[in-house]
């Protein structure tokens, strides 16, 4: 957007249009910053940054739909049920109570492959109903959510209904290891969150199906004449988008050492919000991957500062809800007129 008027000066509206949603969220670290100076520490950016890496490979995931002016609000269900499938398959042999007593040692990267392949399943089914039967992605999804809801439930009682642990030490060192730098520790979580980005960004920008994604959201009429197979390149958006839910749901169980068939709740809220937050649109043909990375961290740096600086849990979801209100108003600001 053009910051400039015709005269040369600055178009201050244009301005505050586009830069406004970040003008508050730093007035919002400034405040906790003022509240509690530790919080600028090279600890708590280690942890933003590790704490951020699950959430960017899920958002990741979801931005994709969110060009095509679609929604995911399975993704937190979809999540959950990654973790308590990696959780049941990747138990220490000696560990009591285990869901599969007679199952020794299985595979890292076989548990990896499952839960990709679930993930991959059940996106696609979400984009068979929203490309062949044209039903509206926020219908299709709000339902998948309830099943696989239910799926993973029946799943958690088979397997004892109590938060399921003691995972092999190979499981919780791939999600909990580091790397020591003479003294300076970096989490794997990281890199595989770069990796992650990596990947979508030369999926969105150096192939053909990210044009086709692109097209798709930007005019989904013209991209039927320009010869886009439209259903097609939706199907497999959502088996994508699947995909990094899946590993983001394996690496969550590990990283916090159990699962639960309620992990995963809400974490849609947080994703979709980063995405509006890092300017993709809701009215399609809009985004970048660099958008989606610092919207992720913004948010993650004022989930974690308000929790740093002792903000009750309540408080913090009204403010994260009035973020994703005004973002999404800004969105509208700025890309309404041109649909």
């Amino acid at each position: 957007m053009n910051m400039r008027t015709k005269d040369g000066n600055i178009d201050y509206k244009k301005l505050l249009i586009q830069s406004g949603l970040y003008l508050v969220l730093f007035l919002m670290l400034v405040l906790i910053v003022i509240k509690e100076p530790s919080f600028l520490s090279i600890r708590n950016f280690k942890n933003i940054l590790t704490q951020s890496s699950v959430r960017l490979i899920i958002a990741l995931g979801v931005a994709g739909l969110i060009v095509t002016t679609g929604t995911d609000l399975s993704v937190g269900r979809q999540v959950g049920f990654s973790a308590v499938i990696s959780a049941t398959l990747l138990q220490a042999a000696t560990t009591a109570h285990k869901v599969y007593p007679n199952m020794q040692d299985f595979p890292l990267f076989g548990a990896i492959a499952i839960v990709m392949v679930v993930g991959m399943v059940i996106g696609a089914l979400n984009g068979l109903a929203v490309a062949k039967l044209n039903l509206h992605p926020f219908i299709v999804t709000m339902g998948s959510m309830t099943i696989v809801y239910g799926v993973n439930s029946l799943y958690y009682d088979y397997a004892g209904g109590s938060p399921i642990a003691g995972f092999a030490s190979k499981y919780t060192k791939f999600a909990q290891g580091y790397i020591d730098i003479g003294g300076f520790t970096i989490s794997y979580l990281i890199f595989y969150a770069m990796i992650a980005t990596i990947i979508m960004w030369v999926l969105w920008n150096k192939t053909k199906f990210g044009k086709n994604v692109f097209a798709v959201g930007g005019n989904i009429e013209a991209a039927k004449v320009s010869g886009v197979n439209v259903h097609w390149t939706l199907i497999k958006l959502y088996a994508l988008s699947g995909i990094f839910y899946a590993f983001g749901g394996f690496l969550e169980a590990g990283r916090i050492g159990s699962a639960t068939n309620n992990l995963g709740n809400m974490y849609e809220m947080d994703a979709i919000a980063a995405c509006v937050i890092g300017g993709v649109s809701f009215y399609g043909g809009v985004g970048k991957i660099s958008g989606v990375v610092t919207g992720v961290i913004l948010l993650t740096v004022i989930n974690y500062g308000l929790t740093y600086i002792g903000v009750n849990p309540y408080w913090q979801y009204i403010i994260k809800g009035l973020i994703i209100i005004v973002a999404v108003a800004f969105d509208s600001i700025k890309y309404a007129k041109k649909k």
